[in-house]
C-alpha cells in the first residue's frame, strides 16, 4: 500500500537509485496547467503557483516538487497583476482559453495534472451572500478537453467544489464517471494542530464542535471542511447529512441554554485558542468565555451551525467573530473522553499551511491517487449551501435528502506538513 511516508521515501530514492546506478537519471518532472481566476499578492494563486514554481519547506528542508508548470489561463488581470511577470521568470505560456492551456497550443491534451484556483477576483454574489467563482463552468471545459482527446489526467480544485451544492454533485460524478483522480479542498484538514490530535479510527462519537471565524460562505467553508475531516474518521464512516440549520445573534446562546450545543466542548475548544480576546489589549488574556458571560459582550453576531448526520452524530458549527482568531474543534467520544485542537494558520506573507496542501496536491499529481476522498470538500460544500438555504428561510431546519453522501476516510493522517 502507497502511504504517505513510502510516497516521500519513492522521492527522496530516485535520485540515490540514479546515483548508484552510475548514472544522472532523475524521472523527468511532470507537466502541469494552472487556471485560475487571478494571479496577485496573496492571492490563492500566489500561494499556491509560487509554490510550484520555486519549491517550499518540507520536513525541515527545502523541497523542489517534481512538478513543472507549463501552462496557465488566468481569468482577470486586475491591478497588481503578477501571471505575466511570473511566465516571463520561469518559461511557460500564457493562454487565452482553457483548452489551449490544456492542450499547450497544440491539438490534444499535452499536460499530466490541472489546479483549478478559482478564489479571489471581481465576480458577483448572490442572495445568498456567495461569490459566483466559475470553479464549476472551468472544470466543465476541463472535462470537455478530456472528452475530446480521449484522455484524463489527475484534477485538483481549490476550496469548495462550488457555492452549489447540485454543481458539487455533478464534479463529482464526472471525476467518476471519467475516471480520473479529483482532490479538493482548503489547507486546513492538512495543516499542523496543536496539540497533533486525531479522532481514533473508527471511534464513536457522540458530540463535535467547531469554533471559527470570517465572513460566510468563505471562512465558514474553512471551518465546516475543517470539522469534516475529524468526524468522518468516525466508526462506519460518512454516513451523509439528515438536516442542516443556520441561526444567529441571540439565538445562539439561547440554543446552548436548551441544550442544542454543548458549552463544556466550546470551553475544550476554546482552550486551544491562542487569539482569545478581551475589550481592550489589556483585558486580551486566556479567559473562560464559555462560562461567564463575556461571549454575548464581545461576540456582535454569532452564528451557529446545526448538522444533523445519518447516524444521529450532532455537529456544530459556531462562528465568534470578536472573541478569537482561529479555528479551534472539540469532540466528545462514546465513554466521556474529550479530544481538542486548534488548526494552526502561520500568518502572512508566507502562510505556509498552503504548503501543506501543495505537498498533497504533489502526491495525487505523481501517483496518480487522491489522498483522501473528494466526498469530504463534496460534502462541506453542500453543508454550506443549504445552511445558507436556511438562513434565508428564516433560520428553519432543512431536511436534506439530498446529502446522502456516503464514504471512508483514510486511516491515515495527513496533517501536520
Amino acid at each position: 500500500m502507497l502511504n504517505r511516508r513510502t510516497f516521500l521515501g519513492m522521492l527522496s530514492a530516485a535520485p540515490m537509485a540514479a546515483a548508484q546506478a552510475g548514472t544522472n537519471l532523475v524521472p523527468a518532472p511532470k507537466n502541469i496547467a494552472i487556471i485560475t481566476t487571478i494571479w496577485t499578492y496573496l492571492s490563492h494563486a500566489q500561494h499556491m503557483g509560487d509554490r510550484f514554481l520555486v519549491g517550499y519547506p518540507r520536513n525541515g528542508r527545502w523541497h523542489n516538487p517534481p512538478l513543472r508548470v507549463v501552462s496557465l489561463y488566468v481569468d482577470q488581470k486586475p491591478a497588481g497583476d503578477l501571471s505575466s511577470k511570473r511566465a516571463e521568470e520561469h518559461g511557460f505560456t500564457i493562454y487565452p482559453s482553457i483548452a489551449e492551456a490544456m492542450r499547450r497550443g497544440g491539438r490534444k491534451l499535452a499536460i499530466d495534472g490541472v489546479v483549478i484556483i478559482g478564489e479571489h477576483g471581481d465576480y458577483p454574489s448572490n442572495e445568498k451572500g456567495q461569490k459566483l467563482y466559475p470553479r464549476y463552468e472551468f472544470f466543465e471545459q476541463i472535462i470537455n478537453v478530456f472528452k475530446q482527446d480521449g484522455r484524463a489526467v489527475p484534477v485538483y480544485n481549490d476550496k469548495h467544489l462550488s457555492y452549489s451544492w447540485e454543481k458539487a454533485k455533478k464534479m463529482v460524478e464526472a471525476s467518476k464517471r471519467l475516471r480520473f483522480p479529483f482532490l479538493a479542498g482548503s489547507s486546513l484538514p492538512v495543516t499542523w494542530r496543536l496539540p497533533p490530535v486525531e479522532i481514533p479510527y473508527g471511534a464513536e462519537l457522540e458530540e463535535a464542535l467547531m469554533v471559527g471565524v470570517g465572513g460566510s460562505d468563505a471562512m465558514d467553508y474553512h471551518a465546516l471542511e475543517a470539522m469534516q475531516c475529524m468526524v468522518e474518521r468516525r466508526k462506519g464512516g460518512e454516513t451523509g447529512i439528515k438536516s442542516v440549520q443556520m441561526i444567529e445573534g441571540d439565538a445562539v446562546w439561547k440554543a446552548a441554554e436548551e441544550g442544542r450545543w454543548s458549552r463544556r466542548l466550546l470551553e475544550a475548544a476554546l482552550s486551544r485558542s491562542d487569539s482569545m480576546q478581551g475589550y481592550s489589549e489589556l483585558d486580551s488574556r486566556p479567559q473562560d468565555l464559555a462560562n461567564n458571560g463575556e461571549l454575548p459582550n464581545l461576540v456582535a453576531k454569532p452564528s451557529a451551525y446545526f448538522i444533523e448526520r445519518n447516524d444521529g452524530l450532532r455537529t456544530t458549527l459556531l462562528m465568534l467573530n470578536g472573541a478569537v482568531q482561529d479555528f479551534t474543534f472539540a469532540a466528545r467520544l462514546k465513554g466521556g473522553r474529550e479530544l481538542s485542537t486548534q488548526f494552526f494558520l502561520p500568518p502572512t506573507p508566507n502562510v505556509t499551511y498552503s504548503a501543506c496542501l501543495v505537498a498533497q496536491i504533489e502526491e495525487m499529481i505523481i501517483t496518480g491517487k487522491a489522498p483522501y476522498p473528494v466526498e469530504r470538500t463534496q460534502i462541506a460544500s453542500a453543508i454550506l449551501d443549504r445552511c445558507l438555504d436556511s438562513k434565508l428561510a428564516a433560520y428553519r431546519r432543512i431536511e436534506t435528502p439530498e446529502l446522502d453522501i456516503h464514504y471512508r476516510a483514510p486511516k491515515e493522517s495527513r496533517f501536520g506538513g
